[in-house]
């Protein structure tokens, strides 16, 4: 335990350092806001100044933790009549959003000549919530780890694109209207960091209600999963009942924690037993917990990744990326 904080710390300080320059910066230029600074401080420093791996644990605990814990602690101000205001056309839009996502990724994965697997992994990390998703489909359709590291880098470079451009479009089309924008954000971006980076944007209104769709598409994986593990992902493979269940036992699919953490706030705030003082307390803790975990999203975005990854499969990124922006724009329009 000692020397696992030792090593966060040097990218864990960094962060904070980049996170507080950022807020200064917006400070002064408020339309911008210090979250966008953070975001491009880290993009920046990470791939020049902070280019080392000495800083890649404490990026690494700033942006899951750290987001995870401002997760958690965004529940408290959260009442389940904020959730409900989704409806049930929001739960539509996620299911189809999800569906047409998932079917669209396998089908160009194969006609831009790449495996079934790894086509698999991107249409579970595309459609779901990215790496988190790719880690609980790979043992099911046995996916090897190089695959699994190219889904992951890819995933994780288109997301970052969008969370840059889906703001402008929204803008755009919607004047960064509540609902749409939230949709498009929530329903569109990959990772949880992405979603509240690009939300980071617009509002916090935004930040909120993008979580919410965000967090629908999250427990959904376990049905995804439980789909995936029934497809044939080898020639002559044995898809009996016996072969499925052996499958299902390789992976363990489950909500992750923090998203139980932030119902269980929710639910004692939406019972009226949080005090106006603490959901104060919690919303700053929380979102200083955000810039700092967006600081290290930056950070960890680095160039040399793209160009590892080669052209064909980035293209295939972006044509998913767009596909998604997409579907989302035409679901908006008639559901929402």
């Amino acid at each position: 335990m000692k020397e696992k904080i030792i090593d966060i710390i040097p990218g864990f300080l960094i962060c904070v350092v980049i996170a507080l320059l950022g807020k200064v910066l917006g400070s002064f230029v408020p339309s911008i806001g210090g979250a966008s600074f953070a975001i491009i401080l880290g993009i920046i420093l990470g791939n020049t100044i902070f280019n080392k791996s000495k800083y890649s644990k404490g990026s690494q605990f700033s942006e899951k933790d750290l987001l995870a814990y401002s997760i958690i602690l965004m529940g408290s101000t959260i009442s389940f009549i904020e959730i409900k205001s989704l409806g049930f056309r929001g739960v539509l839009f996620i299911s189809i959003q999800m569906m047409f996502t998932i079917l669209f990724t396998y089908f160009m994965g194969k006609k831009l000549g790449f495996s079934k697997k790894y086509s698999l992994l991107m249409a579970s990390g595309n459609a779901v919530c990215g790496s988190s998703a790719i880690a609980a489909v790979a043992p099911t359709i046995n996916a090897d780890s190089k695959d699994k590291a190219i889904s992951v880098t890819i995933i994780n470079l288109t997301g970052t694109i969008l969370m840059f451009l889906i703001p402008i479009i929204t803008m755009a089309i919607y004047k960064n209207s509540l609902i749409e924008t939230s949709a498009m954000i929530g329903g569109t971006l990959q990772s949880v960091g992405q979603v509240i980076a690009s939300a980071k944007f617009i509002n916090e209104d935004v930040v909120t209600l993008a979580t919410i769709f965000k967090i629908i598409r999250i427990i959904f994986l376990i049905i995804v999963v439980i789909a995936f593990s029934r497809i044939k992902v080898e020639t002559n493979e044995d898809m009996s009942e016996k072969r499925i269940v052996e499958r299902k036992k390789k992976t363990k699919v489950s909500i992750p924690w923090y998203i139980i953490g932030f119902f269980i706030l929710c639910i004692i705030n939406s019972l009226g037993f949080v005090p106006d003082s603490i959901q104060k307390l919690f919303k700053l803790i929380s979102s200083n917990f955000e810039i700092i975990a967006l600081a290290a999203i930056g950070m960890r975005v680095k160039f040399e990744d793209l160009k590892k990854e080669g052209l064909k499969a980035m293209i295939y990124g972006l044509i998913v990326g767009s596909f998604q922006m997409i579907l989302a724009l035409t679901l908006i329009k008639f559901l929402l």
